[in-house]
């Protein structure tokens, strides 16, 4: 599982791509389980105002199932003039 961050998310986590977590996500079953992981591991996640999260290129529902093999991104509130 390959897993990007964008945005404030990089530097909340501090990195491009969440590497060493990857095997255990993908363990995890759901969009929702990932989320509610990162969250507790990097709490300045929670503190977003919303945070979209794709599986494979396309916008996920928390309930959405994940496999080993899959790309999530973790897309942060964008604003712009």
């Amino acid at each position: 599982m390959k897993i990007l961050l964008f945005g404030i998310t990089r530097d909340i986590i501090d990195e491009g791509e969440v590497k060493a977590l990857s095997d255990e996500l993908s363990q995890l079953g759901t969009v929702g389980n990932i989320r509610e992981f990162l969250g507790e591991k990097y709490p300045g996640l929670k503190e977003l105002s919303s945070l979209k999260i794709a599986v494979n290129q396309e916008f996920a529902m928390d309930s959405t199932k994940i496999t080993k093999t899959d790309e999530i991104a973790l897309i942060p509130p964008v604003s712009g003039g």
